[in-house]
Formats: structure tokens, C-alpha cells, sequence
């Protein structure tokens, strides 16, 4: 569904962005990354924090393509992350995997499941290549977003 759609039905709302904005929300993806990679606190944490990440360079791309989601509704994660393909052209494989990512989290949120070292290495690499897309896209599409 185009972000044109998603935001007839109320998915998303428009919203105007600013390099310092974007910046903030970057760096922010970034730090997220690096504490997911500290072996010193559980599986769970670490699996939320890169799964954090992934959120926010969602949003970044949102943001960069003019929107936002819609705080009203519900799945505004599932929406943020299943249009990547439509707001950076990620590829739909790499979408398909970090939605996988977010039911496995809300799982761990609802049952207090453990979380496998095998999930959270994957999650971490996901949400380091997205954070490499979304860079690389904002740069050569939106360059006025990286000053």
C-alpha cells in the first residue's frame, strides 16, 4: 500500500522534518546499536534495543517522505516498518525479516519468553544495515536533511 494510501485510511499523518531532527533521531539509532552490542545485559534488552533502532530509522524515513504515523491508531510499528519498502526502497525480504523482529518482541513483551543469542546477533546486523540504507538513501535523496 502507498504512503498516499496509508494515509488516506489514517495510518499516517504528514509531518515536516529538519536535518536537526533527523540528526537527533540518527544518533540516537546509532547509540541504540551500540548498547545492543554490550554482551553484559540480557538477550531481551539487548534484542529491544536494536529493535529500537529499527523503529526509529523507520520513522526517519517516514519522516523524510513527508509523514508520520498516526499515534491514534494501533500497529503504528507494523505500519513504520512494512513501508520502509515505499520510503527508502528496501528491499521486501529485508522488510519481511524486521517485521519478524517485531512480533518476536512484542512475543517476549506479552509472554516473558527468553530470548536465543541467534535472535538478537541477527536483529543487531538487521537494524546495522538499515541504519547503512536509510543513511545512504537520506543522503542521496533528501540531502537537505543531512546538514
Amino acid at each position: 500500500m502507498s504512503l498516499q494510501n496509508l494515509s488516506k485510511i489514517g495510518q499516517l499523518e504528514e509531518h515536516n522534518t529538519n536535518a536537526a531532527q533527523v540528526r537527533q533521531m540518527l544518533e540516537s539509532a546509532g547509540r541504540c546499536i551500540v548498547d545492543a552490542k554490550q554482551t553484559s545485559i540480557s538477550p531481551e534488552t539487548r534484542l529491544d534495543a536494536a529493535y529500537r533502532a529499527i523503529t526509529q530509522l523507520s520513522l526517519v524515513a517516514l519522516w523524510a517522505n513527508g509523514f508520520r504515523p498516526t499515534k491514534s491508531k494501533p500497529g503504528h510499528h507494523q505500519t513504520m516498518i512494512q513501508s520502509l519498502v515505499h520510503t527508502v526502497g528496501l528491499d521486501r525480504n529485508h522488510m519481511i525479516l524486521l517485521d519478524t523482529f517485531r512480533v518476536k518482541r512484542n512475543a517476549i513483551d506479552y509472554t516473558g519468553n527468553d530470548v536465543d543469542q541467534a535472535s538478537v546477533d541477527e536483529c543487531i546486523l538487521a537494524a546495522e544495515h538499515l541504519m547503512t540504507w536509510v543513511t545512504a538513501w537520506i543522503s542521496d535523496n533528501k540531502p537537505d536533511l543531512t546538514t
